[in-house]
């Protein structure tokens, strides 16, 4: 069906970020996934393209457009092209609200220049060994010492954590009160050279191979106060601030893994010979895919309608895991049923309906469950 989401000036920058994928990434991204990391000369390109800067207001090196809409473009193209960006999603999409809502005016002027060139990525270190989703169970922490926190701790499953240049770390500077665990965290953008910060393991996940994923240690690191983000002991409220946008990004991520996932898959079966006649000519192939099509429609269009009310403001905390839950759930069935239709080869990680039934299997985790999300939802039912 016709879509109206997006605008002439939309699919021009469609145009503009297909075309730098074809000839930047796609060559060299088999090399990429191979080494488990994207070189980090590609977030300078992307920063030279003004792909970070999008939602920057100008007087930080923006263009000051406040629309989600592009970052959702963004993810199809990458998605369309059976690539990922290493940790390029989580540095807008997750680090730049922050950095919007609760940077001063110094500290964005000495932020963002780096930010949007893609000179300094940013990573979000929020989870912890043992602690997983109970983020008000976390123990790092972060003593006053004069005009330094001293950071204790540590942390895992740190998107970007690899090539970060600054982290935003979650740490108690206070022990929670005995009616509220969630007092007492604040936030803090780590130098990731500092004294003390160490980079563990780069995790070895089934999937999003090129997304460098890490356990983060600090053992008395020193980080001036003039780098806390927000009020002290008012961190956890903050976390909860972007989880909308969280969730449709990953919303949006599994729409257009299932979308991807079809295309694959009918160019796949079409081409594949099977007892003198295509896999595209029985009608099991024609009804499988049908049946993904149709679910894969109505996915498209809870995602475009999150999309719009996002923009203007109203997507809620319930829209946002309403969404979340069923596209992630979609994207589970149709690429499994995709990956059937390829037979043995599906099962190969050269052919992108393999890499993406990996990638894809995580958007049911991250950001929420879709056990957490179902109690969001059945809270607002009164139930």
């Amino acid at each position: 069906m016709r879509r109206s989401v997006f605008t002439e000036e939309h699919e021009d920058f469609r145009k503009t970020f297909r075309s730098f994928l074809e000839s930047e990434v796609v060559p060299h991204y088999q090399e990429w996934y191979d080494a488990g990391i994207v070189p980090k000369e590609l977030y300078r390109k992307l920063g030279d393209l003004g792909i970070f800067g999008i939602e920057v207001p100008e007087e930080y090196g923006g263009a000051g457009i406040e629309s989600f809409k592009y970052s959702a473009i963004l993810t199809e193209e990458a998605t369309r092209a059976g690539i990922q960006l290493g940790g390029s999603s989580v540095h807008v999409e997750l680090c730049l609200p922050y950095l919007m809502k609760l940077g001063t005016e110094e500290q964005l002027k000495r932020w963002m220049p780096g930010f949007v060139g893609g000179e300094e990525m940013w990573a979000i270190a929020m989870t912890e060994p043992g602690t997983g989703s109970d983020l008000a169970g976390m123990r790092s922490s972060a003593k006053r010492d004069g005009d330094h926190y001293v950071l204790n701790g540590a942390k895992t499953f740190i998107t970007g954590g690899v090539l970060a240049d600054r982290v935003i770390v979650c740490a108690r500077t206070s022990p929670p009160l005995d009616n509220n665990r969630r007092f007492g965290i604040s936030l803090f953008a780590v130098d990731t050279t500092s004294a003390g910060y160490e980079v563990g393991r780069k995790l070895d996940k089934i999937g999003l191979r090129t997304s460098d994923t890490a356990e983060l240690s600090f053992s008395d690191v020193r980080v001036p106060v003039e780098d806390l983000l927000g009020e002290e002991n008012e961190g956890f409220s903050y976390l909860g601030q972007n989880l909308p946008q969280e969730r449709l990004g990953i919303a949006y991520g599994a729409y257009a893994q299932a979308e991807a996932a079809i295309r694959f898959t009918q160019a796949y079966v079409e081409e594949r010979q099977v007892f003198g006649n295509t896999v595209a000519s029985f009608q099991n192939t024609k009804f499988e895919l049908a049946a993904c099509r149709a679910e894969v429609d109505a996915a498209q269009a809870v995602v475009d309608r999150a999309l719009e009310a996002h923009d203007a403001g109203d997507l809620t905390a319930v829209d946002a895991a309403s969404a979340k839950l069923f596209c992630t759930e979609v994207a589970g069935r149709v690429i499994d049923r995709c990956l059937q239709l390829h037979g043995g080869y599906g099962y190969m990680n050269e052919y992108p309906i393999a890499r993406l039934y990996a990638d894809t299997r995580v958007t049911r985790i991250y950001g929420g469950t879709s056990e957490v999300m179902k109690l969001i939802l059945a809270k607002s039912m009164g139930l």
